[in-house]
């Protein structure tokens, strides 16, 4: 059965106001009151773009010595190695322009085609630049990194920012999510453009969900935004936005914490809606490779984000906050949105049929070989993650209502029974 909303009510005439801040719950008839509650700003913390291509010669002559400054598409980069679990092997960083080149993906051959780019966009450039402009910029980077170039889907982190509330106690407990991991980060949480790190307190950060899929971030904004040295420009930009109420220009106040609820959306999520989203004008799937052309359907995923994860004021109903997010919140950008002209939807090439075989077939032979090499589990699962196949795998069995949790204990499962049955004769 589907969560409903509490009625939202004017204050003076008691009728239902879908603007209002009052909300009553029908069942019991407690009345919430979210007037305190500032929306300051809602829009994209963060832009990957992926890119596939051949490398340029003359790109890799620039990581012969690291740690150093280079000159390169007429800007001056930082160089140097990053590490296995980013996927590639280096990079070109310019902190004061807001981009990161990953190059030379570690899955792929340097001489020939492949994902081998990824462009990481800071807060400021994005905050900087239009959609158009910024899909221009990386394009201008990727083109001269790559020969053969061509785009291969974005990644995008959608930021609401806000005062006067702040996660409950039992959060954990009421968050509900089709999600396969949840965590409370008490101490180090990477900070995602930059790879650098930051030390929070216990209860500051919350973190739902899988990187390879839809993840719910909800962390202490202030206090990450000064752990970086960061907050004098955040402060700026809420200045600047003000809020979502019209009746309250001056809405940010900087005595007080502002909290950050954030969605998190690899790019397999995001090839998945291109894929499977229809305009409902033309009847025609959107088909978008790019941040660009994705941007009009950032709402979208804003409103199917907050259906994912659900905060629950009781079994059956959202929380008012929630509610609040949802009806009331715009992603702030220069692009009409394309979401009532859209019908978003997740397309999965498992559903197709025959790939799901397949998925069982090679997890079985891979399991047999692996206990063979006598490799452990955890070894193993972190290995499969990292396969680029791994989004087919993972999407094959969340289908069938296995976690990633459930994965891992089924492969750690049929590697002990191999052991025991086989012994070392596998």
């Amino acid at each position: 059965m589907a969560n409903k909303d509490f009625k939202r009510i004017d204050i003076l005439t008691g009728l239902e106001d879908l603007q209002s801040r009052l909300f009553v719950d029908p069942g019991t008839a407690r009345i919430i009151d979210l007037s305190n509650v500032r929306l300051l700003r809602c829009g994209i913390d963060t832009v990957r773009q992926l890119y596939r291509g051949l490398i340029r010669p003359e790109v890799m002559a620039l990581f012969e010595k690291l740690g150093v400054i280079v000159e390169f598409a007429g800007e001056y980069w930082h160089t140097g190695r990053v590490g296995r679990d980013s996927g590639y092997q280096y990079k070109l960083q310019n902190a004061d322009l807001g981009f990161i080149l990953l190059i030379k993906n570690f899955n792929a051959k340097l001489e020939n085609i492949g994902p081998h780019l990824k462009i990481e966009v800071s807060p400021h450039a994005i905050d900087a630049l239009s959609p158009e402009r910024l899909q221009e910029r990386m394009d201008y980077y990727a083109a001269a990194v790559l020969s053969h170039r061509e785009r291969n889907q974005c990644a995008v982190h959608l930021a609401l920012d806000l005062q006067g509330w702040a996660p409950p106690a039992d959060l954990t407990a009421r968050l509900h999510c089709r999600a396969r991991a949840n965590r409370d980060i008490s101490g180090i949480k990477e900070i995602q453009w930059t790879m650098e790190a930051a030390t929070y307190g216990r209860g500051q950060s919350f973190l739902f969900g899988s990187a390879g899929g839809v993840q719910l971030a909800i962390y202490n904004k202030t206090l990450q935004a000064r752990s970086q040295d960061k907050l004098d420009f955040w402060e700026s930009v809420w200045r600047r936005r003000d809020s979502f109420d019209p009746t309250d220009p001056d809405n940010y106040d900087p005595d007080q914490d502002v909290w950050r609820i954030e969605l998190r959306y690899h790019h397999s999520v995001i090839q998945q809606f291109a894929c499977g989203s229809v305009d409902l004008r033309s009847g025609q799937v959107i088909e978008t490779d790019n941040y660009a052309s994705f941007a009009p359907h950032l709402d979208g995923l804003w409103r199917y984000g907050l259906g994912q994860f659900k905060l629950l004021a009781r079994p059956g109903y959202y929380e008012p906050i929630w509610t609040l997010i949802r009806e009331d919140v715009r992603i702030d950008l220069p692009v009409d949105s394309l979401i009532d002209d859209t019908e978003y939807k997740r397309y999965y090439k498992t559903s197709r049929g025959f790939s799901g075989k397949n998925v069982e077939l090679f997890l079985g032979n891979f399991v047999s070989l692996l206990a063979r090499e006598r490799v452990g589990a955890k070894q193993a699962f972190d290995r499969l993650r990292e396969w680029k196949c791994w989004p087919v795998i993972r999407d094959h069995y969340a289908a069938k209502d296995m976690s990633e949790r459930d994965l891992y204990k089924h492969i750690k499962n049929l590697l002990q029974e191999r052991h025991v049955r086989w012994g070392r004769a596998v």
